[in-house]
Parts: C-alpha cells; sequence; structure tokens
C-alpha cells in the first residue's frame, strides 16, 4: 500500500520539468536580456572588471549562461548543465554579493538570490531532467556505481 502523502512518478516528473525549464529560462533572461540587451557585454565587462574580475569573465559568464539555460529548457544533459552553472552562482556570491547583505535589492544586489539559484542547480542535477529532455542525463547513483539494479522482468 502507498502513502496517499506520497506523490506519484507522473507528478515528480512534470514537477522536475516544471524547475528545469523555469531555471534555464531564469538563466537565459539574465544572460540575454541582462548582460547582452540591457547592460551590453562591454558595460557588463566593465562592471566586472569594477568589482575586481578580468573583463573577459563577463563574456564567458554570459556565454556559459546563455548556452546552460537553452540547454537547461530543452532538457540537455540538465545534470551536468546545472552543476557546471553552480561555480558562476557560487562565484557571483563571493566576488559581489556577499558583502552586499542578504536583500537582493541592496545596492550590488544581496546575496539570497544567487544562493536560491545555487540551490536550484544542486536540485535540478540531483532530481535529473523531467520529462520531455531532448538528451536525458545518466543518474547520479548510476554514475557513481551507487544505483540498485532493476529487476528484469520476463
Amino acid at each position: 500500500m502507498t502513502s496517499p502523502l506520497a506523490p506519484d512518478a507522473r507528478a515528480g516528473r512534470a514537477g522536475v520539468t516544471l524547475l528545469r525549464v523555469s531555471l534555464g529560462t531564469m538563466f537565459l533572461a539574465h544572460s540575454v536580456i541582462l548582460k547582452l540587451f540591457t547592460y551590453t557585454l562591454p558595460g557588463t565587462a566593465a562592471f566586472f572588471e569594477g568589482v575586481g574580475l578580468p573583463g573577459w569573465l563577463a563574456y564567458v559568464t554570459f556565454a556559459a549562461e546563455a548556452a546552460g539555460g537553452t540547454a537547461l529548457v530543452l532538457g540537455v544533459q540538465t545534470r551536468w548543465v546545472a552543476l557546471l552553472l553552480s561555480p558562476f552562482l557560487l562565484g557571483a556570491l563571493a566576488t559581489v554579493h556577499w558583502v552586499n547583505g542578504w536583500v537582493f535589492t541592496a545596492p550590488g544586489g544581496g546575496w539570497e538570490y544567487p544562493a536560491y539559484l545555487f540551490v536550484l542547480c544542486v536540485a535540478q542535477a540531483l532530481l535529473g531532467d523531467g520529462a520531455w529532455a531532448l538528451s536525458p542525463s545518466i543518474s547520479l547513483g548510476r554514475l557513481f556505481g551507487l544505483a540498485r539494479p532493476q529487476p528484469r522482468l520476463g
């Protein structure tokens, strides 16, 4: 007998898909709308330099966020993309947002938003692709030899 509180597999996959698409959309918006169209890439590079980072890192960050956001929305190797985007969020926390305090509306932006996005990336990496993924990623349990063998039917 299953618990009435246990999520069904279909709802769980839908929830993971919703997380994947919304996280990807956020990375796309943050790269394309904010860095490319609002501040421009040279302006973003100048901001990076203003906080003590090399200007070229702005271009790398833009490319990672745009490509990663697209891959998340489409469901291309979701676990790996979420893990690869995580250092960018940790870097933003450590170099820019941490000293500004908790609230993201503080001058220079606080740290709760990039911290929350980091947690979402970790959750996405743990949960996987969800439904309608173009290129599903291998489960972390299987990758590290922790997955239980599935019984063979027939």
